[in-house]
């Protein structure tokens, strides 16, 4: 059976809706960097996409090609995630999502190193003859975060974000969003079969005690 991040690692993808702490590892991911709605369908978003899982799957289904990368096992492609940020705000103003600056992501299991990410860059760029240079293998270092499980339409997040930075003050922690620490997401259901009010979404907002 291939191996599933969600139900191996559950501390990380499937938290209760009520806020929590974690400390969460350094994990490797395939990233995209970008800027905008994530909406426009015209938009640098819908356009990662591609890239993501293009190298994502290069990698999961190598077992079928030539390429053997070293201590390879078959797993299912972990969910989609993002890191979120916007100019002059160390929160998140969904009336202007046009001013977002993010990463998009989705993990990698721990066998791909930067030489076999480089290589699913260039076979998928050649199979699909398309440029996938903007993929870069990304690693992220979180640290300590408040986590919070979201259920509903990604415009009711702010909700959620309130409940979250409420317990963290009532546990001693404040929010720590910087440039390295950003507010985080990881998309669990796929808005295009999921009614809104059913989406799942893991909510991470980075902490630090309070006073340092």
């Amino acid at each position: 059976m291939a191996f599933d991040f969600k139900k191996e690692y559950k501390e990380f993808y499937l938290p209760k809706n009520k806020p929590s702490l974690i400390e969460v590892p350094v994990m490797n991911f395939v990233a995209v960097r970008g800027k905008g709605d994530p909406n426009d369908e015209n938009g640098e978003y819908k356009k990662a996409m591609n890239l993501l899982y293009g190298v994502s799957f290069t990698v999961k289904m190598s077992k079928k090609g030539d390429h053997r990368i070293d201590g390879y096992f078959d797993y299912v492609v972990p969910p989609l995630e993002g890191l979120w940020q916007q100019d002059g705000t160390t929160g998140i103003d969904y009336a202007h999502k046009e001013k977002f600056e993010w990463v998009s992501m989705i993990r990698l299991p721990d066998f791909v190193t930067k030489t076999e990410f480089d290589w699913a860059v260039k076979e998928a760029s050649e199979k699909k003859k398309a440029d996938f240079s903007k993929a870069e293998f990304f690693t992220y270092k979180e640290g300590l975060c408040v986590q919070c499980m979201h259920i509903g339409p990604y415009d009711t997040e702010p909700e959620t974000v309130a409940e979250m930075h409420r317990y963290a003050a009532e546990a001693g922690y404040s929010v720590d969003i910087s440039e390295k620490r950003r507010h985080h997401e990881i998309y669990l259901s796929d808005p295009r079969k999921t009614a809104p009010e059913k989406l799942k979404t893991v909510i991470r907002l980075p902490v630090k005690k309070q006073g340092m």
